[in-house]
């Protein structure tokens, strides 16, 4: 409810619109204050970080913006998605863990998202939430709605490396983002001085970008400034960073013994509080106190409503464990092998295929990487594309997390981006987009977020490639919950895998091998798909399971063939699906052989193996008849010398010899 104004000669419309700013900076202030109060009373778990002494950069900043309009936040993101439109009961049931919050009581604190409303998730990792606002910002440029993403970041998270690679991103493609950092002068414990060397202002000319500076504890400067700014992105102008200086009076966290700074600073910061500037504002504009007295009555009301309604919820049930971890994939049959006399075609040829069939049947894929687009990628795979999908195919910085991050942000906003990392050994470069953004993501919002994304990219030891460009890293990802990790075998499972990939609602990671690029076999018709999550037998046998994936596929073949001639039956299973792994193909084949070996490409330990083993002695014990093994390289970087990458990699005469000691057995 809006107080009207008592005074005569006032503008009624500006002292509505200042009542309302303080409104909802009154409403960061109590909410904050009411959590530290239950953290202390232990009704909040886990960490609290506050934005006490913040809320008119939080406020001021969304106030231009809209419902369709973006945000992402920090670890203090409480403010910035309450200024946003967030409602504080459920923002206060999410803090209480309980299952009516905001994101039924997954994400916590650090982690408070909607997208329906525009709030792309406040972050746990200082610095991801830029990437991801320049993957929202993309959707909104291909969309051309007018949208724009406002991303909030604190003084500490310019040292980040995703700082720079998604400033760098959005000044490249001229995105529609405000990089808008809270400068609150300490990174955690640390004054900014000891951070950094150089300005924002400084920062951005070098990014070549806008650049504004305002008085952050003034609701009604941040609010001009950053109105100032919307509009000039809603017109088409490129990325601006602002600077918005202010102060948190409370500690990094709520607990912290604040020895870095002394209760005399602290004071004396009070004197600017935000809301006390915002009063003297209704004052100016001849506003009585009594409209801001009656909304402190209002808000304190509500909230406490949002507390007493917040402890009534009940805790998430021990059934719901298991919820929101990956979307329902859907429902697919195995498609029927190409003819035996169908046109030949090369896995490279599957690729480009795939990604034109998706580009075309639906407009929100678009494809991203490094030299994807002009280029065609480094094996030519996309040659072409870029000119038929114009914007749709997009070269980017080589700057790998702002590749993955714009994948995630995208995602979240509804579209279906297709990245590339080029080399599998580059997705330590990004990990992080990975491991605790795209795979965690739909979990942490309670299945508020969508994240339909698929990460190209490929690997092959067997070239003298050496041990930076030949790693087989799917255990890794496949130890993510949360990610599909999928390793096709041929031409027509890559194309049919691809096109599945890229209508599946999860994030997908999809790992081609290059020295497969050239390998020919029959072209399936156009709408062949592949079923995510099931494996195949390749061939029948009964004597020996023989479990692999991806190229090694082709030398398990090769070795049943080798030792059939001492009769010898082998039966092969390609898994195609990493995770998740189908674990009912595997024991139905080792129930009918009672022996399984595997052969994969990557190191032998703490594989993929390793938990195909486990498999196999606990749920398989009473079917097994010999010794689990497999045939693996050893535990040492991939080798450059032919030599010895001859003797580190496992062939077709290593799968037999182990296929027949089994046998015998």
């Amino acid at each position: 409810m809006t107080v009207a104004p008592q005074t005569t000669g006032v503008d009624p419309t500006h002292v509505e619109r200042l009542v309302e700013m303080y409104r909802r900076m009154r409403r960061i202030r109590r909410f904050e204050e009411r959590a530290s109060e239950l953290y202390k009373a232990t009704e909040i778990p886990g960490f609290l970080h506050l934005s006490i002494g913040q809320e008119a950069t939080a406020v001021g900043a969304c106030w231009p913006l809209g419902e369709r309009d973006g945000i992402t936040s920090t670890h203090r993101g409480h403010g910035h998605v309450l200024a946003k439109g967030l409602d504080s009961a459920s923002m206060m049931a999410e803090l209480m863990g309980r299952e009516g919050g905001t994101c039924h009581g997954r994400g916590g604190s650090m982690h408070i998202a909607d997208p329906g409303l525009g709030i792309y998730g406040a972050n746990g990792i200082v610095g991801a939430g830029l990437p991801i606002a320049a993957g929202v910002a993309t959707a909104a440029k291909l969309r051309a709605a007018g949208d724009v993403v406002v991303a909030f970041f604190g003084d500490g998270a310019v040292a980040q490396g995703m700082f720079h690679e998604a400033v760098n991103l959005a000044a490249v493609w001229d995105l529609p983002v405000v990089f808008l950092c809270e400068n609150n002068h300490y990174s955690e414990f640390s004054p900014a001085a000891e951070q950094h060397r150089a300005s924002l202002s400084a920062r951005a000319a070098g990014y070549g970008i806008g650049y504004a500076h305002v008085d952050g504890n003034d609701v009604l400067a941040v609010a001009g400034t950053m109105t100032d700014v919307v509009e000039r992105l809603r017109t088409g102008g490129g990325p601006v960073l602002v600077e918005a200086e202010t102060y948190r009076w409370h500690g990094h966290y709520e607990g912290d013994p604040e020895r870095y700074r002394s209760t005399e600073e602290v004071a004396t910061a009070k004197e600017r509080d935000p809301l006390l500037v915002a009063r003297r504002h209704l004052a100016a504009a001849g506003s009585s106190g009594e409209a801001a007295d009656a909304v402190d009555a209002e808000i304190d009301q509500e909230i406490e409503a949002a507390v007493e309604w917040a402890r009534s919820l009940p805790e998430p049930a021990p059934e719901t464990l298991h919820h929101f971890v990956s979307a329902p994939r859907p429902a697919r049959p195995e498609p029927a092998a190409p003819p035996a006399d169908a046109e030949v075609f090369r896995s490279m040829d599957a690729v480009r295929l795939a990604l034109e069939h998706e580009l075309t049947a639906d407009p929100d894929v678009f494809v991203a990487g490094i030299d994807v687009g002009a280029g065609g990628n480094v094996f030519g795979l996309t040659r072409g594309l870029a000119q038929a999908f114009p914007g749709r195919v997009r070269d980017t910085p080589i700057s790998e997390s702002a590749v993955l991050g714009t994948a995630v942000g995208a995602a979240m906003a509804g579209m279906k981006p297709v990245v590339e990392i080029m080399y599998m050994d580059f997705i330590g470069v990004c990990l992080d987009m990975l491991l605790n953004q795209a795979a965690k993501l739909r979990f942490m919002t309670g299945g508020r977020a969508s994240l339909p994304l698929v990460v190209r990219t490929q690997f092959g030891a067997g070239r003298s490639s050496g041990s930076q460009h030949s790693q087989s890293l799917e255990a890794i990802l496949a130890h993510i919950p949360g990610l599909t990790v999928v390793m096709p075998s041929d031409p027509a499972e890559t194309y049919g895998l691809l096109r599945a990939a890229i209508q599946d609602p999860n994030p997908v990671v999809f790992v081609e091998n290059r020295l497969q690029y050239g390998l020919k076999g029959p072209r399936p018709a156009a709408d062949h798909l592949v079923p995510l999550g099931r494996a195949r037998v390749v061939r029948e046998g009964t004597d020996v399971t023989l479990v692999s994936w991806s190229r090694m596929v082709h030398d398990a073949l090769a070795a049943a063939e080798l030792v059939a001639a001492q009769g010898i039956s082998t039966e092969v299973v390609d898994l195609r699906t990493i995770a998740p792994l189908d674990r009912e193909t595997v024991l139905s084949s080792l129930a009918k052989t009672n022996r399984l070996v595997i052969a994969h490409e990557a190191v032998r330990d703490f594989g993929v193996g390793a938990e195909l083993s486990a498999l196999a002695v606990d749920e398989g014990f009473w079917h097994l008849d010999a010794p689990v093994t497999r045939v693996a390289p050893p535990a040492t970087p991939a080798p450059y010398a032919p030599s010895l990458e001859r003797l580190w990699l496992p062939s077709r005469d290593t799968i037999a010899d182990t296929l027949r000691r089994i046998a015998a057995v």
